[in-house]
């Protein structure tokens, strides 16, 4: 993953190739200026970013996965990556993030600036072929037949110890933990894309969290903790004991016998996929996280 952008210049960047980021959620006609900017491509209003903080911590980066090339952005400031999701992926509309979420993929943005690029080159030609009239019009249907022409997908994330586990759990210092943190979270997110561009048929909730911890655990420390794994969803041999996996489970809460015996078969279910992932990564000798992601998805 190599680095592209660092500082407070990471927000003014995308804001200038996406201009909604440049409304705030919850201003006076901010859903009607997201849906003229996002849907017909028109300029933002004023172009002002006072409704974040920026940090000088906030970067880029450039994942090359075998999905595709993703940027990765992280934002060092809760708030901003909270304000970050209510703009890109909620419409400008003002809704609670979930103190649990802690990372987002949003896909299927539309980028204007790569059609208003595409536009220009098209009429250059045609006027340099002597067509006096260029028909954009047509040009800009087919054009965006091909919607890898003009949707983007980019993954951001927040700053904070992973699936809410202090460092003491893990034994390690506040600032070590959160290292490491934000490497589990940037390869965990980086597995779902690859998963959901080359295994859409394969879509599972809970197998899909088991592989893209187990890759993010990889990357972070060079070979896989069942231990940690189990830690992060909240279960061991002996069961469900309080964590991430309930988020997975669709199963009433309200009825805590069903929920109970659900999430003792899920647990177990679980444990023993991660059992199974040990040994096979380990039997592997595989040194890059994303071909581990590769070979745990097709065992499926």
């Amino acid at each position: 993953m190599k680095a592209f952008l660092q500082g407070k210049g990471v927000i003014q960047y995308l804001a200038e190739i996406y201009y909604q980021l440049y409304v705030a959620p919850g201003m006076e006609g901010a859903e009607e200026m997201y849906k003229a900017i996002v849907k017909r491509g028109e300029s933002a209003y004023a172009k002002e970013l006072t409704h974040f903080t920026l940090s000088d911590q906030d970067k880029i980066e450039v994942a090359n996965t075998p999905a595709g090339e993703m940027k990765v952005v992280t934002l060092h400031e809760r708030h901003d990556f909270e304000i970050f999701l209510q703009i890109m992926a909620n419409r400008c509309a003002v809704k609670e993030i979930p103190a649990t979420q802690g990372a987002s993929i949003i896909d299927g943005i539309i980028n204007w600036r790569r059609i208003e690029a595409h536009r220009d080159e098209f009429i250059k030609k045609e006027l340099e072929k002597g067509v006096d009239e260029p028909d954009w019009s047509a040009e800009f249907s087919r054009f965006t037949m091909d919607k890898s022409n003009y949707l983007d997908a980019i993954i951001v994330l927040s700053v904070g110890p992973y699936s809410g586990i202090t460092a003491a759990k893990v034994d390690m210092s506040d600032d070590e933990w959160l290292g490491y943190s934000d490497t589990i979270r940037k390869y965990h997110e980086c597995t779902h894309f690859i998963c959901r561009r080359l295994y859409r048929e394969k879509i599972d909730p809970i197998w899909d969290e088991i592989v893209a911890d187990a890759v993010g655990i990889f990357a972070a420390f060079g070979r896989y903790d069942a231990k940690m794994a189990e830690l992060f969803l909240g279960i061991d041999e002996n069961g469900y004991f309080g964590g991430r996996l309930e988020n997975y489970v669709d199963v009433d809460k309200s009825d805590t016998a069903l929920w109970g015996n659900e999430m003792e078969k899920v647990s177990k279910q679980v444990h023993g996929t991660i059992m199974q992932f040990s040994e096979m990564i380990e039997k592997s000798k595989l040194s890059d996280p994303f071909e581990i992601a590769i070979m745990l998805e097709e065992s499926k």
